[in-house]
């Protein structure tokens, strides 16, 4: 059987798969229940309900997580490599995906590895392996020599056959086990799924302790057993797992736009209680383009731009190069193009440069020697350009290029340049020596900027509450440079707030966690480091968001609460390993990220809580009337419509809100384990649930009380009860009730927008979906009392535009507590 070149993916879930998988939670469990029980009675009308409620909820769902399946899909197509192959002595690019063991792949300097290779030929073939081994330094290929998967050409070319694809590469058996580890819930999934156990026992709890009660008062059983489906219907906001769902696909669609992509939708909740980001720096941080800031020579440290560099300086640079740079392209080695760059800045032609000095022989760079030499013909000879550390090449020595002329390197100029070296160094500049046999020519200071956009980032996750963390395989000097640009360290600070790779080997797991909270930078680490860098904060109780690109940051991206891989230049281990993927690997993305990680928490708390007091209003007026032995004012029917079309729109509209990003991104992170209930959700669950509930009651006894007094007969429960037994009374009660309760959520799901602010503060059309879910919700609920069809299956009267107005103004009312709860917040 022929086997894709693709590393292993995690299986896609059909429709179906997707559409059950939103049906196994505790609150449907509960509906199902409740529809079984509605059969057996014969209450067809809810099991109508019952039964589309569910399969509202499991497509709503099933739609928006195919939606986010879509897109990561459609950023994979976006990253899917290509190779350059010969077959019949022709060269074709084909798709990676489509190579097979024998194929002959062509290899060029900044071309991706697409299968594991043997290298057949080389010339002068260096590979980048940091995405395998960490690594960042290049590695010398020679014919015979395995080229990885996934790794990157950078100098040189050759030809390899492969040997290996897919999940037998190297890359791919690491994929393999990291596609094995089970992932762990996010917080939103355990608070959830405690919700819905603690909703479902209390629903059943209800159901039970009534039927008891009801046979216990010698009442009638199947009556009290109707009435006690009812009350668990009630108990159930069946609506809240696909609210959530689309809250979360909203959520991930503004990341979209934003350049992120969510590969599972509970993670884009989890960003909002982020509040540790170890990022890495090469790339993310800064540009990944190194540039020529300084230079040394003549015995002084000069700007890269001054005049009078010598002519053998920038001839050294450009011949003992094997990059190459042109106005459409650059390849090879970032330290190379960046020398070529300035030598053609200075007016240096790379390419006439190796004309009129051909190269002779090379000696690539090794991480031992710690230098590269190139050998050139011209016209007195032979010469040989040295590449490399500047200590290295000091002790190769002995003469210096100065004003133009030759002179002897004494230990009073070697002194001095040391002292030089030191001060470059401390700026946190990558320094490359050049020689001309055993003349030193002088030095190149290179960096790799900033991005203009980390710097307000990272000052916006101070003001958040967020802290950042420089984790990196650079030199502590560098990274210490670097980190104080960033702010992430202050100026004149030594190693304070820096530890390396080898200080973390010989430190405990107690002392790292001790040490945690004055740490900025990590430095000089390793992809082991990096895990138990990761799983360090997280015992300490830290929210971690852990950015990467390479195979070797796959298990730290995995450990991570959340995991951010770079999609244009990450790979697809990493990708896979990853919660959240960076489209245009910009660490100011990660900012947004997690402003609307907030703004999606927010809005799902809101939504929790407008369920919950809804809900729990109608708990409160069923159980009122069945412990005063009234006749019920609400059919299962009627919860479920309520529950359906007044909650379930105004929630979706609570889930779209934009929120006040300013103020979110100035509070501090929440816990990881704070319940959606925190900060008053209780309170404000129960106060308006208990208020929802009392003017539903106050609308349903108004019709027996008008009753009673045009008849002159005193108002008492027994006389209520005699009352309600009439059929035609309890109807229009219980239309009053039901048309109450319905509307009173509507008008509390718009205070709900914010509870701190006035409804005239509000911004109403910033948020058109809760006015359109408003007014279709009462067109919704006038409809079931004024058209014929659905008077008969609900059991409502028609109802005159007096009673509609006397209703619309008790359900008004929860808007108004609302003005008053503000007004004392304010004070």
């Amino acid at each position: 059987m022929k086997m894709d070149n693709k590393l292993p993916e995690e299986p896609t879930s059909s429709p179906l798969d997707r559409f059950i998988s939103q049906l196994l939670n505790p609150l449907t469990y509960v509906l199902f229940a409740a529809c079984l029980l509605s059969f057996l009675l014969r209450e067809y009308g809810d099991v109508l309900v019952i039964l589309t409620v569910v399969i509202f909820n499991g497509l709503m769902g099933m739609i928006q997580e195919g939606k986010a399946a879509q897109a990561l899909a459609a950023l994979n197509r976006m990253a899917a490599p290509t190779a350059c192959i010969r077959k019949d002595g022709k060269l074709l690019q084909v798709p990676a995906a489509s190579l097979q063991p024998g194929d002959i792949v062509i290899l060029e300097a900044g071309a991706q590895v697409p299968a594991d290779l043997r290298l057949t030929k080389v010339s002068v073939l260096s590979a980048e392996e940091s995405a395998l081994t960490g690594e960042s330094l290049p590695i010398h290929k020679s014919v015979g020599d395995l080229a990885y998967m996934s790794t990157m050409i950078t100098s040189g070319h050759g030809e390899g056959i492969v040997i290996a694809i897919g999940t037998d590469t190297e890359i791919g058996r690491i994929a393999s086990m990291i596609a094995r580890k089970r992932p762990v819930p996010t917080p939103l999934q355990v608070r959830l799924g405690k919700l819905g156990k603690m909703l479902s026992f209390l629903a059943v709890l209800i159901c039970v302790v009534l039927f008891l009660a009801a046979l216990l008062s010698g009442g009638d059983p199947a009556e009290m057993l109707i009435t006690s489906i009812s009350l668990a219907v009630a108990a159930v906001p069946e609506g809240l797992p696909s609210v959530v769902t689309i809250v979360l696909a909203i959520g991930v669609g503004r990341l979209a736009a934003a350049g992120t992509i969510i590969r599972k939708l509970p993670a884009a909740e989890t960003l909002g209680c982020v509040d540790v980001v170890c990022s890495d720096k090469t790339g993310t941080l800064t540009q990944n383009r190194m540039t020529v800031v300084s230079l040394y020579y003549n015995e002084r440290i000069q700007n890269a731009d001054a005049s009078g560099v010598p002519e053998e300086l920038i001839r050294g640079f450009c011949l003992c190069n094997n990059a190459s740079v042109t106005k459409e392209k650059e390849s090879g080695d970032p330290t190379e193009t960046a020398l070529l760059r300035w030598g053609v800045s200075l007016g240096a032609d790379p390419a006439s440069l190796n004309r009129a000095f051909p190269r002779i022989s090379e000696e690539p760079f090794s991480p031992e020697s710690r230098q590269m030499s190139t050998t050139h013909r011209t016209a007195s000879g032979a010469v040989t350009y040295r590449k490399g550390a500047a200590d290295v090449l000091i002790v190769r020595c002995r003469r210096i290029l100065l004003y133009g002329k030759e002179k002897e390197l004494t230990v009073a100029r070697k002194k001095h340049l040391l002292q030089e070296i030191r001060e470059l160094s401390s700026r946190g500049l990558r320094l490359l020596a050049l020689s001309r046999d055993d003349l030193f020519l002088g030095i190149a200071a290179m960096k790799d900027p900033i991005r203009p956009e980390s710097l307000p980032a990272i000052r916006t996750f101070r003001q958040a509450g967020v802290r950042t963390v420089m984790i990196t395989g650079d030199h502590p000097q560098t990274a210490a440079a670097i980190a104080r640009e960033l702010t992430l360290l202050p100026e004149g600070s030594d190693s304070t707030g820096i530890l390396t790779g080898d200080e973390l080997d010989h430190i405990s797991d107690p002392h790292l966690e001790e040490l945690l909270p004055g740490i900025r930078v990590f430095a000089r680490v390793s992809p082991v480091h990096k895990v138990r860098i990761v799983q360090a904060y997280r015992r300490t109780g830290h929210i971690t968001a852990m950015t990467g690109d390479g195979v070797n940051d796959a298990p730290s991206l995995r450990e991570a609460d959340i995991g951010i891989a770079m999609g244009a230049g990450g790979t697809d281990v990493a990708r896979q390993a990853a919660d959240l993927i960076l489209t245009d690997d910009n660490f100011a993305t990660i900012t947004k990220a997690i402003e609307e990680g907030r703004s999606i928490y927010e809005n799902i708390r809101k939504t929790v809580l407008f369920l919950l007091s809804s809900n729990f209003g109608e708990i409160i007026t069923m159980f009122f009337c069945v412990l005063c032995r009234l006749e019920i004012p609400l059919s299962a029917i009627h919860i479920l419509w309520i529950n359906l079309i007044t909650d379930s729109l105004p929630a979706l509209a609570l889930g779209m809100d934009k929120n006040d990003r300013t103020s979110l991104m100035r509070r501090p992170p929440r816990s990881g384990t704070e319940s959606l209930m925190a900060g008053g959700g209780w309170f404000c669950t129960v106060f308006y649930g208990f208020f929802i509930a009392a003017i539903s009651l106050f609308a349903f006894l108004t019709i027996p009380y008008l009753f009673l007094k045009q008849s002159d007969l005193p108002f008492s429960f027994s006389l209520i009860r005699e009352v309600l037994a009439i059929p035609a009374i309890l109807i229009r009660a219980q239309t009053y009730a039901f048309t109450t309760l319905g509307i009173s959520q509507l008008f509390h799901a718009v205070g709900m927008r914010d509870q701190s602010r006035s409804i005239f503060a509000m911004n109403h059309l910033e948020n058109p979906v809760m006015i359109a879910s408003f007014f279709l919700g009462f067109l919704l609920q006038l409809a079931v009392t004024e058209l014929s069809p659905l008077t008969r299956l609900f059991g409502t009267v028609s109802l005159a535009p007096a009673e509609w107005g006397y209703l619309a103004s008790l359900s008004a009312t929860p808007l108004f507590i609302h003005q008053i709860f503000c007004t004392f917040t304010k004070r």
